[in-house]
């Protein structure tokens, strides 16, 4: 039996995975900051990549390690898991022989020139050069990410779009089903990538969320400036990459 280790195993796209894990009869552990009890074929590990503690016990006798673990917008906290995290949890993963670490990163982190997008692609070249057999998994925006976003600007009373930036939001139960299936592979050298299964534009995807959550707030068609806009409006956020999720963005919306 596979044994595969899940950081970030308590987030959204963890309990997703861990899932599905468990569903295809992969034996799963998982890591998170603090204890906790291993329940639902889950064996929980505390460890914490800012400082690397526990990582070693972690990934002791594993097949397969899945990097999710993140902490975005954070400042140095977020250089210190994005980094100085994955370049502890490879060095674990390379003295315990792990087989295949697989990163899960964001379509467009080496086109979108964004804070967090550049910590992620530094992060991507500590795992190429990590020395443990690797693949590389570019997401598109997670749709519960979209809509956290949404769900701020409405509390201001309106909802800003950039009439020219196009979004490919992706369901964490689509990306779970990715991840499967590269562990499945085996480690590729390269990235690969995964979308959504439609592509809106900003103004869309925030109408077809006000309609869902019954909401009435304006939609301000502005553009996004600078270098930010200009990759954001040149497609920086989406892929052509097949397969594509399933799961749409209005189908996430009704709790399908």
């Amino acid at each position: 039996m596979t044994r595969v280790l899940v950081t970030g195993g308590s987030g959204r796209a963890g309990r997703a995975l861990l899932e599905r894990l468990a569903d295809e009869g992969y034996e799963a552990r998982a890591t998170s900051r603090s204890a906790r009890p291993s329940t639902d074929g889950v064996r929980w590990f505390a460890a914490d990549l800012a400082t690397g503690r526990g990582l070693e016990e972690a990934v002791a006798g594993v097949d397969a390690v899945v990097h999710l673990a993140t902490a975005p917008y954070r400042g140095r906290y977020s250089r210190r898991v994005e980094l100085d995290g994955t370049a502890a949890l490879l060095a674990a993963a390379r003295a315990a022989g792990v087989g295949h670490l697989v990163y899960v990163s964001i379509v467009g982190a080496d086109r979108v020139p964004w804070g967090y997008f550049r910590l992620k692609t530094r992060a991507e070249r500590l795992v190429r050069d990590g020395g443990v057999p690797w693949t590389v998994l570019r997401a598109t925006q997670f749709h519960e990410f979209v809509e956290l976003a949404l769900r701020g600007m409405a509390r201001l009373g309106a909802v800003v779009a950039d009439p020219g930036i196009t979004v490919q939001t992706v369901d964490v139960r689509d990306v779970a089903r990715r991840l499967t299936d590269l562990i499945e592979d085996g480690p590729r050298q390269e990235i690969v990538e995964l979308g959504g299964p439609e592509v809106l534009t900003m103004a869309e995807a925030a109408g077809t969320w006000l309609r869902a959550r019954g909401l009435r707030r304006p939609v301000l068609r502005l553009r996004v400036p600078g270098g930010l806009g200009r990759a954001c409006r040149a497609g920086g956020l989406v892929t052509t990459a097949e397969p594509a999720g399933e799961i749409t963005w209005a189908r996430y919306l009704r709790g399908e």
